[in-house]
């Protein structure tokens, strides 16, 4: 078996005309060889060559021509809208929890920027629970020992709050004793308690039913109610945003029957991520260079100039796919920011990174870049802003969870196989 094909028997093995096969070269589909370089190459069945001024004297590696084939084979069976539907693409699995749309977001039909500016996360919790707010507001303590607690903490008191939860979920985990129950009053019970849990573990404190952002504002020393309210918008913003990577590790892990701590673990590892929740500090680091960048456009020019390699220039908190006019949480967040920072706060360095990124790309902030300027204009601890973002996005893990127990229905995608066959390996002779 040859390890070339010509124009002919790629094109054939493709059920393609040569014309489309030429195509799929110009468009960087497959590649091909001059027939003398795939003779000269040792392979004893290369086809003789044709004048060396047409086409058809070019030569197709067989292997990647079956790869080709097998992928147009399954474009047929849908194939292509399955790899489409996972990068950005259209809906993969229906939902009734949230809604991005024409630049707004909506939780359960409500536009979450008006739930931001009233509205408590234990509010929204009950919002996307489907349950009166007095059921998460009422719910039990976890049933975990203060010492038990404490000395946890004690242990892994130097860790980074994503380090240090992703070590105490699956310890409170084993002492929780209805957490396999599955009624609709057990599950919403687990799930408050792993919110109030998660967030204890976060901040390195004590588990309390008090609102969540009064919570935060009391461990990070927030005296200003104005900046406690500051907290609670974020905290509503960030509490869903429909079927991106965590949310879907979610319901994957749910779908195979995990209880609601084991699944919100696997959503804080993939929110822990730099593309995703980890972002934040990502951001924090632009602030950093961008603080003490003699010229801020010439870095920003020289930053990305030196990104990737030819990818598209993008910088971390900038550019949101689902937002093409701009994040309406970041903005709401920001003008937040700007009203009720102090005087001495870096928010003219915050306004002038955001206005300076907008000229040279045109890209606007995310949440992400919201929630790193808070932690950094309001003197918060480093990562503050990626707990604010676990500690209320566990609220929409929990709803995808409700849902996809609903459901039933164990999620296993299909993969597409584009590699090696036997007798398709490169060193045949």
């Amino acid at each position: 078996m040859s390890s070339y094909m010509t124009a002919a028997e790629a094109a054939a093995a493709l059920g393609i005309s040569r014309a489309t096969l030429y195509a799929y070269v110009s468009r960087g589909m497959l590649t091909s060889v001059p027939a003398d370089a795939a003779n000269d190459s040792g392979r004893q069945n290369a086809p003789p060559s044709d004048h060396p001024s047409r086409p058809q004297s070019r030569r197709y590696a067989a292997a990647e021509v079956r790869r080709l084939a097998r992928r147009k084979a399954d474009g047929k069976r849908a194939g292509k809208v399955a790899q489409k539907v996972l990068d950005w693409g259209v809906p993969v699995l229906e939902s009734s929890i949230t809604l991005i749309a024409d630049g707004k977001l909506f939780y359960r039909g409500q536009d979450a920027i008006a739930l931001a500016r009233h509205a408590s996360l234990e509010e929204v919790a009950a919002l996307l629970w489907e349950c009166p707010p007095r059921r998460v507001l009422e719910a039990s303590a976890a049933p975990i020992a203060v010492a038990q607690w404490s000395a946890w903490l004690k242990l892994w008191s130097a860790h980074s709050p994503l380090e240090r939860a992703l070590v105490l979920l699956p310890s409170a985990a084993a002492q929780m004793p209805r957490i396999w129950a599955q009624g609709r009053d057990a599950q919403l019970e687990t799930g408050t308690q792993l919110m109030r849990l998660l967030a204890a573990a976060l901040v390195g404190a004590a588990p309390s039913s008090e609102p969540l952002h009064r919570q935060l504002a009391h461990a990070w020393g927030v005296r200003s109610r104005a900046q406690a309210e500051l907290l609670r918008a974020a905290l509503v913003l960030c509490a869903d945003h429909e079927l991106n990577a965590s949310a879907f590790t979610v319901r994957c892990i749910t779908s195979t029957g995990m209880h609601l701590f084991g699944a919100a673990a696997g959503g804080l590892a993939a929110l822990g991520g730099p593309s995703h929740g980890g972002e934040t500090t990502r951001v924090a680091a632009l602030f950093d260079e961008a603080a003490h960048a003699d010229d801020l456009h010439r870095y920003l020019a020289q930053r990305l100039a030196a990104d990737e390699f030819g990818a598209t220039p993008k910088l971390p908190g900038f550019g949101h796919p689902l937002y093409p006019g701009g994040d309406p949480r970041a903005r709401l967040l920001l003008d937040l920011l700007a009203q009720h920072a102090s005087a001495r706060s870096p928010m003219d360095e915050v306004d002038a990174l955001a206005h300076a990124v907008a000229e040279t790309t045109g890209a606007r902030p995310t949440l992400d870049y919201a929630l790193a300027a808070i932690e950094r204009v309001l003197a918060l601890p480093r990562g503050a802003a990626f707990t604010l973002f676990a500690a209320a996005r566990v609220t929409g893990w929990i709803a995808h969870a409700l849902e996809q127990n609903a459901d039933g229905r164990l999620i296993r995608p299909r993969a597409r196989y584009v590699g090696k066959f036997a007798g398709e390996s490169g060193d045949e002779r």
